[in-house]
Parts: C-alpha cells; structure tokens; sequence
C-alpha cells in the first residue's frame, strides 16, 4: 500500500522537545487535542504548530492535516507516541493530535523546533 503523504521519522532529540513544547503550551498557552479539533484549528489559521502520533490506526485518520498545515503555512511534526502525546497534553487518554494556538513560553522552543525541521526536511 503505497502512502499518500509522507511520514518523517524525528531524532529523538527533536520528539522530546516537541513533547516538551506540548507541555509548555499546556500550560503556559493553549493548546487542542483530538483530530477535530485540530483540523479545525488549522482551517481557521488559528494553530501555530500541529503534532500528530505516528503510531494512530488506521493511519486515514491523520492523512488530511499534513496537507492542511503545508495549504496554510503551519509547521507540523510527528511523534512516535499516542499515549506519550496524549499525557504532554495533559490527557489520561491518548491522542492522535494536538494544535498549539498560544505557544506561551512554548514560543522560544518551537522556534527552534520549526528552524530544526526546516533544515531536516
């Protein structure tokens, strides 16, 4: 089965920061989780970073935001992680995605994040 858009494995250096960022923007910000909401999110130009888990079944579920986020200009990355995602966001249950609207002091690391990623990709 061929894959419609590409995934991107990440450092293990770049996933903890990006957990970290979650959390920062959890608390510090504000921050949506669930795959709606999300995708709402980046529709109305409201996020500022969006973070998916790699390991979400069936994959479909996730397919539409990396094209969304390149469509409007927002930075995205992957994490290994629903469960581990799902915990930075402050939940007791996983979550496929988040989108950070206000990083709050999140800001600084998803700069360096976003200038990561860029020299990555």
């Amino acid at each position: 089965m061929s894959k419609a858009y590409v995934k991107f494995e990440m450092p293990e250096e770049l996933v903890n920061s990006v957990y970290e960022a979650v959390e920062h923007a959890r608390d510090t910000g504000k921050l949506h989780k669930g795959t709606n909401e999300v995708t709402k999110m980046i529709e109305r130009g409201q996020a500022v970073f969006v973070v998916m888990a790699s390991d979400i079944q069936p994959e479909e579920v996730l397919m539409h935001i990396p094209f969304l986020c390149e469509e409007k200009g927002i930075p995205f990355a992957y994490v290994p992680n629903k469960n581990e995602l799902g915990r930075a966001a402050g939940l007791v249950v996983p979550t496929a995605s988040v989108a950070i609207t206000k990083p709050g002091k999140a800001k600084p690391l998803i700069e360096g994040l976003v200038d990561k990623l860029k020299k990555q990709g």
